[in-house]
C-alpha cells in the first residue's frame, strides 16, 4: 500500500460523488472549505473543547466520556446536538466567539438540547427519511471521527449527513428550555451565563432576515428579541453572573482560534498575526501558516523557537514532526514525534503519527516498533487509519494474512461490512487455522452480514463449534 500522510490536524472529507478515496486526502492536513465540509481531528483542540464542555455535560447529569464532540471544518456559523450523545461545533462558530465564556454559553445551550432529548423530539425529525438519517448519524459518527477519508462515502454521504444537520430544527419552546437549562449548567459549574447572552445579542439582527439568509445556527435555533431579553433577565440575577474567564482559559481559547485560522486561511493568519506580534499565540499561528504555505524551513524554525520556551509541549513536537514527515523528511520526523508521545502518552493520534513514520523508515526493527505503536494506539481508540497503516506495514513484511485482516478491521471500523467481510474471508485463507488472527477474521465474517454462501463455507469447516 502507498503511504498517505497522517496529519495531526486530520480532515475527514464528506463524500463527494465521482471522487476516488485518494483524491479525498489533503496531504497538508486541512481541506479547502470550497471543496466540502469536513470533520476534523486535532488532539490539542479536542482537549480544549472537552475542558470547556465536560463540566457542563456532567452538570446536566450526563457522563462526559460518553458524549462525542465533533469539530466540523466549516466556516459557517453553526453548532448542533444530535442523537447518540453527540455535540458538534463548526470552526466558523468557534472563530465568532470572542471569549471562552461565549463558547461555553453555546456549549451549555447545546448540552441543554442533549439533556432534554430535543433531537429526538424535534418536529423536523418526523419528515420522511430524516429520523432514519439521524439514527445513522448516531451510530456512524464515531467511525467518521476515526479519520479515514473513505468513511464519508461509506457511512454518511455529504448531502445526507450535512443536509440533515441543516434540516434539524428545534421549536421555540425547546429553545427556551435549552436556554434555561444552559443557565443552570453554567451556574452549577460556577460560571457566568453572560457569554451566551452576548453571543445571541451579537447576532440579534438575524431575527429580521429571511430564512435563507440566516446563518445555519439561527435557522435551526430560532432567535428573537423576546428570547434574548428573557435569557438576559434570568442570567443577570444568578450568583455567578460576574465571574470572568481565567487567563489560562483565555489563552487556550486564543490558541484554538489561532490554530484554526493558521490551518484554514494561512494568508489571513499572516495578516492577523503580523511579525510585530511576538506573543506565543501569534508565533504559533505564523508557524502553522508558513507550513500550510509550504515554507517548511521557516515554519520549523518558528516551532524550534517556541520549543525553547516550552520544551515539554507535545503539540509543538507533534507539529514539527508532521511538518517534516509531510515534506519527505521522515528520518528527521522520528525524534519530534517520539517527544510528542513522551509528553502525551495517552493520545492515540500522536502514537499513530509516530507509528506511521517508523513503518516508512525502511528499517525492519523500526517497522516492528511502528507496528507495536499502532497497536497501542488502538487500545485507546479504534481509529481506522491505524488499521490501514498496519495493513501497509504487514504487507511490507510479507505477512499477507495479517495485512488482509488489518484491512478487514479498517473497513469494519468504518462500517463497510461488505468490504470487511471480503477481506476477512481472504485473511482466513492465509492465516493459520485456529490462530488468534484467524478467529478474529471469522468473527468479522459472522458479524458483517455474511451471505448464505459464506455461512455454508464456514459450516463446512466446523465453524459452528467455534467458541
Amino acid at each position: 500500500m502507498s503511504s498517505r500522510a497522517f496529519s495531526p490536524w486530520r480532515p475527514l472529507r464528506a463524500a463527494i460523488a465521482g471522487l476516488t478515496a485518494a483524491s479525498l486526502v489533503l496531504t497538508a492536513g486541512l481541506p479547502a472549505f470550497a471543496q466540502g465540509v469536513s470533520l476534523l481531528r486535532d488532539t490539542e483542540i479536542e482537549e480544549i473543547l472537552h475542558a470547556e464542555a465536560d463540566p457542563l455535560i456532567a452538570a446536566a447529569g450526563l457522563t462526559p466520556k460518553d458524549v462525542t464532540i465533533l469539530l466540523v471544518g466549516d466556516k459557517t456559523l453553526n453548532a448542533f446536538a444530535t442523537q447518540g450523545q453527540t455535540l458538534g461545533f463548526n470552526t466558523g462558530l468557534i472563530l465568532e466567539t470572542e471569549n471562552p465564556n461565549q463558547l461555553k454559553g453555546v456549549m451549555a445551550h447545546e448540552v441543554g438540547h442533549l439533556a432534554g432529548a430535543h433531537p429526538l423530539r424535534s418536529g423536523d425529525m418526523q419528515n420522511a427519511g430524516l429520523r432514519p438519517m439521524l439514527l445513522t448519524m448516531g451510530l456512524g459518527v464515531l467511525a467518521m471521527l476515526a479519520g479515514a477519508p473513505d468513511a464519508g462515502a461509506m457511512l454518511i454521504g455529504n448531502s445526507g449527513y450535512f443536509g440533515t444537520l441543516g434540516a434539524l430544527g428545534f421549536s421555540r419552546e425547546q429553545e427556551g428550555r435549552a436556554d434555561q437549562a444552559a443557565v443552570g449548567f453554567l451556574e452549577k459549574t460556577g460560571q457566568s451565563g453572560k457569554g451566551l447572552v452576548e453571543f445571541f445579542d451579537k447576532f440579534r439582527y438575524q431575527e429580521v432576515f429571511q430564512e435563507a439568509r440566516r446563518f445555519p445556527y439561527f435557522r435551526s435555533h430560532p432567535l428573537s428579541s423576546d428570547r434574548i431579553e428573557l435569557l438576559r433577565t434570568k442570567v443577570e440575577v444568578q450568583p455567578h453572573y460576574g465571574v470572568v474567564d481565567t487567563p489560562a482559559e483565555i489563552e487556550r481559547h486564543d490558541i484554538m482560534k489561532a490554530k484554526i485560522i493558521g490551518f484554514t486561511t494561512p494568508q489571513v493568519a499572516l495578516m492577523k498575526y503580523p511579525e510585530s506580534d511576538k506573543s506565543y499565540t501569534a508565533r504559533y499561528a505564523r508557524a502553522i501558516a508558513y507550513y500550510r504555505l509550504k515554507d517548511v524551513n521557516r515554519a520549523v524554525g518558528l516551532v524550534d523557537a517556541l520549543l525553547t520556551e516550552q520544551p515539554e509541549n507535545p503539540y509543538l513536537w507533534e507539529l514539527k514532526g508532521q511538518m517534516l514527515f509531510e515534506f519527505a523528511r521522515a528520518k528527521e520526523a522520528e525524534y519530534p514525534q517520539r517527544q510528542s508521545v513522551k509528553f502525551k502518552p495517552d493520545a492515540p493520534l500522536l502514537r499513530i503519527n509516530l507509528g506511521q513514520t517508523l513503518i516508512n523508515l525502511d528499517d525492519p526493527v523500526k517497522r516492528d516498533e511502528g507496528i507495536d505503536m499502532l497497536k497501542r494506539s488502538l487500545l485507546h481508540e479504534d481509529i481506522p487509519d491505524a488499521w490501514r497503516l498496519l495493513a501497509q506495514a504487514y504487507d511490507a513484511k510479507g505477512e499477507e494474512g495479517l495485512a488482509r485482516l488489518s484491512t478487514a478491521e479498517y473497513y469494519y471500523a468504518l462500517g463497510g461490512l461488505n468490504e470487511a467481510r471480503g477481506f476477512a474471508m481472504r485473511a482466513r485463507d492465509l492465516l493459520e487455522k485456529d490462530s488468534v488472527g484467524w478467529r478474529r477474521a471469522t468473527d468479522i465474517v459472522l458479524t458483517a452480514n455474511p451471505s448464505r454462501e459464506d455461512l455454508k463455507d464456514l459450516a463446512k469447516e466446523g465453524l459452528m463449534a467455534h467458541p
